[in-house]
């Protein structure tokens, strides 16, 4: 990605303050009352989510409000009071939107001079911003660095016009694969994804390496300096007494985590990490959980990967959401998850993440039971770069061509369509019956079920549908005797599958592209 993290094989352009009360309490023991009150009440971001709304009930859209960003590849919002957000551009600008004056037509930074943007996947590729900005005046970028490609991490001193690079991974042989993301943990630290170096198959095994920062996850201290290094490495980082290893390498084992962030509620960390071509992943790690292994190159998402690099004994961390490219994607997009206001009734607790070929947004939440529930809820513009939040926690997000803005909106919608499962399943086989309800209001002529299996199901034979299974993702269109469900009418069809130890039913499904709620 210029911004994207597209496939090797794709070769398409990439391209709030507490309200006091409105009034006076006169006997001192109701003011104590309402100051206990106050103070034992959580705040927005600690409290307990409200009882969830069905995800396959929620609608996501987007408003676009502005154009003629320049292959715009990350925002970040200043925590300034100014409800700014800064937009960085591929080639090596940074710049200003305001909701009440739109975009800003000089930029806030330009650093072209120093950008490599040669190739889809390189330029300017993250911004950061510490908590002390409105005083300092700093931030951190992210870019692919003149003359050689090399990924460098620089401070710029917005009060001085300055660039100070402050580490640098070369990446010379690949183009592609460079990560970019920056972000401040809840301990204060900057987080720095790169990629493994690209090129196909991570060609220098670069993901289970621990000598390289290619194929990681980076976490530095940038508010201080250890010379000679101009930021410091955390006394806790996981690798600093490991013999060979890079001290600032705080994950390992990722293809291209192009965008990862941290759930302002428990500081647990979302990361989508771009796939081979098989499989998308996004993985969701608890708070301050340092030296994990991701499993790049030794696994594709959940699966073996072939020729992949595999050590004795390691110990991997599993994904736990992947989609095969057979649903039209190409380059997961990590987002983030909600925490503002306007919508924390609907969609407060859940993550939500996109794909730049399918514009699908993803929806996921846990369970409670160490699963996630899951479901496709829209469609974001096409090409989308990033997902961003404002400093309130609403949602933005940008996309690389034709270069705009858009505000997320969500709403509830009562799924048109419910399913019912059965399972039935022996050895190494399972059958699996599905009865589609038709919950809404008018006929449905003509339709297609979506799902997709678990891995290692493969489709023996089907009824009542034709059917056809492409990776793990299932199409199931109508047969001529049952192309109509009437409102209120049900309609059966199943299969016959072969598992290799997980017989599952599918987790999610679609009916003519709308989200269906999933009953037994």
């Amino acid at each position: 990605m210029s911004a994207p993290p597209c496939h090797i094989h794709d070769h398409r352009s990439i391209v709030a303050p507490r309200r006091r009360p409105a009034f006076l309490v006169s006997t001192l023991l109701l003011a104590v009352a309402a100051l206990l009150l106050t103070a034992l009440a959580p705040s927005p971001a600690a409290a307990a989510d409200p009882s969830p709304v069905p995800l396959p009930s929620i609608s996501a859209t987007t408003t676009q409000v502005a154009s003629g960003l320049r292959r715009p590849t990350a925002l970040a919002a200043p925590d300034d009071g100014t409800d700014r957000l800064f937009i960085t551009e591929k080639s090596g600008r940074v710049r200003v939107y305001h909701p009440d004056t739109g975009l800003a037509s000089a930029p806030l930074l330009d650093i072209t001079s120093s950008v490599d943007e040669s190739g889809n996947e390189r330029g300017l590729l993250g911004i950061a911003l510490p908590p002390d900005f409105a005083d300092s005046q700093d931030l951190y970028l992210a870019y692919t660095a003149l003359p050689d490609g090399a990924v460098t991490l620089a401070r710029y001193r917005l009060d001085e016009s300055r660039l100070e690079p402050l580490l640098a991974q070369p990446h010379a042989e690949y183009s592609n694969h460079n990560g970019g993301q920056l972000a401040f943990g809840p301990d204060g630290k900057l987080y720095w994804s790169i990629g493994d170096g690209g090129g196909s198959g991570d060609p220098f095994r670069s993901g289970q390496r621990l000598d390289t920062l290619l194929g990681k996850i980076m976490r530095v201290d940038v508010s201080r300096a250890c010379a000679p290094l101009a930021y410091c490495v955390p006394g806790d980082n996981p690798f600093v007494d490991t013999p060979g290893a890079r001290p600032e390498i705080w994950l390992y084992g990722l293809r291209n985590p192009w965008r990862f962030s941290f759930d302002r509620a428990d500081g647990s960390m979302w990361i989508g990490d771009v796939g081979q071509g098989r499989w998308e992943e996004i993985d969701h790690l608890p708070a301050g959980r340092g030296g994990l292994n991701l499993g790049w190159s030794c696994y594709e998402g959940l699966e073996k990967f072939e020729g992949g690099d595999c050590a004795p004994g390691a110990q991997h961390t599993e994904p736990v959401f992947t989609y095969s490219p057979y649903t039209g994607g190409c380059s997961v997009i990590g987002g983030h998850v909600y925490r503002g206001r306007e919508y924390a009734g609907l969609v407060g607790g859940v993550y939500i993440a996109t794909d730049y070929c399918s514009s699908t947004v993803w929806a996921l939440r846990p369970d409670g039971r160490g699963g996630y529930e899951q479901a496709e809820i829209g469609e974001m513009p096409t090409q989308v770069t990033s997902v961003g939040t404002t400093v309130d926690g609403e949602f933005y997000v940008v996309n690389d061509l034709p270069g705009g803005l858009h505000r997320v909106s969500f709403a509830q919608e009562e799924p048109t369509c419910r399913v019912d499962r059965t399972v039935t399943a022996w050895g190494t086989g399972a059958t699996v019956d599905l009865t589609v309800t038709n919950t809404g209001g008018t006929p449905v002529s003509g339709w297609t079920l979506a799902f997709p299996l678990s891995l290692g199901q493969t489709v023996v034979s089907d009824w009542n549908t034709e059917l056809f299974q492409g990776g793990n993702a299932v199409s199931a269109a109508n047969a001529p005797h049952n192309a109509t469900i009437a409102p209120g009418a049900s309609v059966t069809l199943g299969y016959l599958v072969e598992h290799t130890g997980d017989a599952s039913p599918p987790p999610r499904f679609t009916l003519n592209g709308d989200a269906c709620a999933v009953g037994r």
